[in-house]
């Protein structure tokens, strides 16, 4: 089962545990904090969302070229860890809106430098026909600590400790756990650093790794905040007190089918697994703007937490399967500010179209674009055969 889970793609998976625990035991609290405590509208919480993960975007894509002009990528992940384990917790010490969203950009400048070097530095770490099954792996770690860290915020509520504040600065136990880990376990690879001559291909990927990231840009327009869907399922009558357990059983069934679907896609091949995601997304799109009561609400979130099993580990392969060696962190980089350059302006369309249109129209909208990303994907992308993976017997 564990066959290719290397040292450093296991200790990888546990810092983003660790992480997202700590991560996850302050975000859901974050907008009664905001709202309730300091007295925030929605507009601002907005405003800290949009200005927090826009600054990610850029510097995932500049930290993921220069990774790949030096020698030694842990460096980078071990900054980017370091600055978000001790800007976060500082939320607790927050007496106004404005010094939230200044720390919550700090947390995700950590996130920005520290993701592109981490996902290049699994894949210089893992056999080339185990990708999809490593990636697979990390990302049934990191959904695990979403799931345990608002249990763990729920617990400390609801029978330790009163105040959001103690619960912010107790976010600092799994964060700190995190960075000794990257300290003490993870190892660098032995690779060759990116030569000055070649910078000019990292600044602009070809071929068909340029129209596959374009792709995934288009695909990502249609992609709006899971928030969207929670809303949905409040109008339809899914009570306060549930939407949390939703949120954890959502996060359960990514946690579970991340490996497996990645696994698969090393057997046989990324473009299928992806292909079988975006349609998984597509109908489960269709699906809940035709929703009509909670049990479909409940149904239809563990459908669509497939589209995430079966696309985070195989999209990232995918990725690497179509990228030079010596430039991976630079492709990492240009995936990752493609989606974050699609994501904020999924949701402003999303939004604009329900307040325009209705509540069915922009769920039919989102389905419309990955059904054209589909097609697109199977005409304009055919990666060089021998980076593709190899059927295992």
């Amino acid at each position: 089962m564990f066959k290719g889970i290397t040292g450093n793609v296991l200790i990888l998976g546990l810092v983003s545990f660790f992480t997202d625990v700590s991560s996850e035991m302050i975000y859901p609290l974050l907008p009664l904090f905001l709202t309730g405590v300091l007295g925030a509208g929605p507009a601002f919480l907005g405003t800290i969302e949009g200005v927090a993960e826009s600054t990610s975007s850029l510097l995932k894509l500049v930290s993921g070229i220069v990774s790949d002009r030096v020698r030694r990528r842990k460096r980078l992940v071990l900054i980017g860890y370091t600055v978000s384990s001790f800007m976060r917790p500082l939320i607790g010490s927050a007496g106004s809106a404005f010094t939230v969203l200044l720390i919550r950009t700090g947390d995700r400048v950590g996130k920005g430098i520290r993701t592109s070097p981490r996902d290049a530095l699994i894949a210089d770490s893992v056999d080339p026909s185990l990708r999809g099954k490593a990636y697979g792996f990390h990302r049934s770690m990191d959904h695990a600590g979403a799931l345990v860290g608002p249990l763990v915020a729920t617990l400390l509520l609801s029978y330790f400790v009163t105040d959001l504040r103690v619960v912010f600065w107790l976010a600092a136990i799994p964060g700190l756990l995190a960075v000794l880990l990257i300290v003490w376990k993870v190892r660098e690879t032995e690779r060759v650093p990116l030569a000055k001559e070649r910078l000019q291909l990292a600044l602009i990927p070809a071929g068909p790794l340029r129209r596959y990231l374009l792709i995934l840009f288009l695909f990502t327009l249609g992609n709006s905040s899971d928030a969207f869907l929670l809303l949905k399922a409040g109008t339809l009558g899914v009570p306060p007190h549930r939407i949390p357990l939703l949120w954890a059983f959502f996060h359960l069934v990514k946690m579970m089918s991340s490996m497996p679907f990645g696994a698969l896609s090393d057997r046989i091949g990324r473009k299928s697994v992806i292909v079988a995601g975006w349609c998984v997304y597509s109908l489960a799109y269709i699906g809940f703007g035709l929703a009509a009561n909670e049990m479909q609400v409940w149904l239809l979130f563990a459908f669509y937490g497939l589209f995430f099993g079966l696309t985070e580990g195989a999209e990232k392969a995918y990725l690497v399967d179509m990228s030079d060696a010596t430039l991976r962190g630079a492709a990492f980089g240009w995936y990752n500010f493609a989606i974050g350059a699609g994501a904020l302006p999924a949701s402003l369309l999303f939004g604009l179209i329900w307040q325009h249109a209705g509540p069915v129209a922009p769920f039919i909208f989102g389905a419309a674009l990955s059904a054209l990303a589909v097609l697109l994907l199977l005409v304009l992308v055919r990666p060089p055969m021998e980076n593709a993976p190899k059927l295992q017997h």
